[in-house]
């Protein structure tokens, strides 16, 4: 399988709702973080805002009573044709005047006006006035004061008397003084404005609500950015969406493994337990095998080559503990050191370090004198790196290494443990003379945009890629690896194997 397409290609176009699903089961801590503090602030904005309280008050536009019909009827329509004009009288100075002088208040006619609101519910001949105060008593006094100012207002508008206040009779003698026309309409007060307990404002149920929207929101912003910064693989599924590969092994966290490197399957065909972290990695182990076998049927792999993308992801411990669990299978098998640069199976396979793959290529020793039979399993065998040379790309991509490869694939499958391919050029000059490669990548460390150039680096050649193999995957949390132990019969601890330790820098050592 070749990787056709660039890393930037590959990025994925937008998030699904799969994708949120993970968000909230990665990031939920998080977010109810942000809600929590972004509802805490919002209290903490009530509780030093003033309480604000509101009262209110209501009159109704009358006209003279009549006991015709049509009398009835033409007053009721005066009335609602009214109170549209007195709706405006309601909101001047006038009437605040007014209201300042009956209540003796120390306060301006714009201030006032800023506390009250006048409301005409439609088709009535209703007006409604809501007065405002940080003291309830004050909010109803105005609301009442307000609604006898403006009747006082309506009144004095409605019986208005001619400018010159009298008029002359013709023959020149002084007329009797015309008396105030009778008010047209006027405007009774209904009821009294009942004294506020609660403040209108801050709202603190609506505040709070808003907060902790805002909050969420924040939070799920938080997550979304947080997944495009962090790049870092963490489960097979990126790997198989993004980069069209196959996973073809997850393999769990072991402690066994911390600080050193170590074979945990020592010739027996069975994990070390049959729980926890130990059973887990050999069923895991035997799953890679299985996945591997069924990789190509008619022509399975003989050659492989196990690399990464940068070092530390844990290459050698998985060559050399697949190589444990295919010839605990009865396989032969052969792992080959091709890494000329930094080599690790001697230690990992507990093996004295001398010639190796270096001599055999240079013709100074025998491919048979140099092969090194593993003791806990005799169909697996080791050949070392041999002296470092200083060309190791040419040597690796030689002819002679090449023959020697093909000559080792005759009677056993060979697994060669490469340089990662970021660094230097090795592996995928190995896996041009390999029936193709596996990738191996660790949970958490690894990103999109390493995995993505190694795979293009093996592109580049026209190198196999076999498939990738998931390391240190966590056995809690959202991605933790899923293992059920219980269908297994758990060997009794006499009957495992110790692991072979070596003092290496840390479990994923390569």
């Amino acid at each position: 399988m070749s990787v056709n397409s660039t890393p930037a290609e590959q990025a994925p176009a937008g998030l699904d709702l799969s994708d949120y699903l993970r968000l909230l089961q990665v990031y939920w801590k998080a977010i109810v973080a942000f809600t929590l503090l972004a509802t805490l602030a919002a209290y903490g904005w009530t509780v030093l805002q003033p309480k604000i309280y509101a009262s209110d008050s209501s009159g109704i536009v009358v006209t003279p009573g009549s006991d015709n019909v049509s009398l009835s009827l033409a007053g009721d329509s005066l009335a609602k044709a009214k109170v549209k004009n007195y709706e405006s009288v309601a909101k001047s100075r006038l009437v605040a005047n007014r209201v300042i002088a009956s209540l003796g208040l120390e306060t301006s006619a714009d201030a006032l006006l800023g506390a009250i609101s006048v409301k005409v519910p439609l088709d009535t001949a209703e007006i409604r006035v809501t007065a405002q105060s940080p003291d309830p008593g004050t909010a109803q006094r105005v609301a009442d004061a307000w609604v006898n100012g403006l009747a006082a207002e309506v009144k004095a508008i409605e019986t208005a008397t001619p400018a010159d206040g009298a008029a002359a009779r013709s023959d020149g003698t002084p007329s009797i003084a015309a008396a105030a026309p009778a008010p047209a309409v006027s405007i009774l007060p209904l009821g009294k404005a009942v004294l506020p307990s609660t403040p209108v404002s801050p709202n603190v149920r609506l505040t709070l609500a808003l907060g902790a929207l805002s909050g969420l929101a924040l939070g799920l912003a938080y997550a979304i950015v947080r997944r495009h910064l962090d790049r870092r693989i963490r489960d097979a599924t990126e790997i198989e969406r993004h980069f069209g590969v196959p996973v073809i092994g997850t393999l769990p966290v072991d402690h066994r493994l911390d600080g050193k490197s170590a074979i945990l399957e020592a010739g027996a065909d069975a994990p070390l337990s049959g729980h926890g972290a130990g059973g887990a990695m050999g069923e895991a182990l035997r799953e890679l095998r299985t996945n591997l076998s069924f990789l190509d049927v008619d022509q399975p792999p003989r050659i492989i080559v196990v690399t990464s993308s940068v070092p530390g992801e844990g290459k050698s411990t998985v060559t050399a503990n697949l190589a444990a669990t295919l010839a605990a299978a009865g396989e032969n098998v052969v792992v080959v050191d091709g890494d000329l640069r930094r080599p690790t199976l001697a230690d990992v396979f507990n093996l004295v370090p001398g010639i190796g793959v270096t001599e055999v290529l240079a013709g100074t020793a025998k491919l048979e004198d140099v092969l090194q039979p593993w003791g806990a399993l005799p169909n697996l065998s080791v050949l070392g790196s041999g002296r470092i040379p200083p060309n190791p790309s040419e040597l690796l991509g030689s002819l002679a290494m090449k023959k020697m490869l093909s000559a080792l694939a005759q009677n056993a499958t060979v697994l060669i443990d490469a340089p990662p391919l970021l660094p230097v050029t090795d592996a995928a000059v190995l896996s041009r003379v390999a029936d193709g490669a596996i990738v191996v990548i660790q949970a958490g460390k690894t990103t999109q945009e390493q995995l993505g150039h190694s795979l293009g680096n093996l592109d580049k050649v026209q190198g196999r890629v076999l498939g990738t193999v998931l390391n240190y995957v966590p056995t809690r949390g959202t991605d933790a690896y899923s293992y059920y132990g219980t269908y297994s019969s758990a060997p009794s601890p006499a009957a495992a194997p110790a692991p072979v330790p070596v003092p290496a820098g840390s479990q994923v050592k390569g």
